[in-house]
């Protein structure tokens, strides 16, 4: 029987060859992660170009609610 050494029971096996299916993983995610850059980016413009917008527009005062006479039942 060949003697075990730590190295040879051990050993670190490289990167075998990518199959079809972890292809097919590979470039969903790269899609999805992309999808998601670029909705990360428009949702960026988006809340830029409210808050300047918030921000030039003026202020109305807003009117007091008035108060709503009570009317008793008889």
């Amino acid at each position: 029987m060949a003697k075990l050494t730590k190295t040879s029971v051990f050993k670190a096996q490289g990167p075998g060859a990518e199959t079809p299916m972890d292809k097919t993983t590979r470039i969903v995610r790269e899609m999805v992660e992309e999808e998601a850059e670029q909705r990360q980016v428009k949702i960026d413009r988006l809340r830029k170009a409210r808050l300047e917008r918030e921000a030039n527009t003026p202020i109305k005062p807003s009117r007091g609610r008035k108060k709503a006479s009570s009317k008793v039942a008889k």
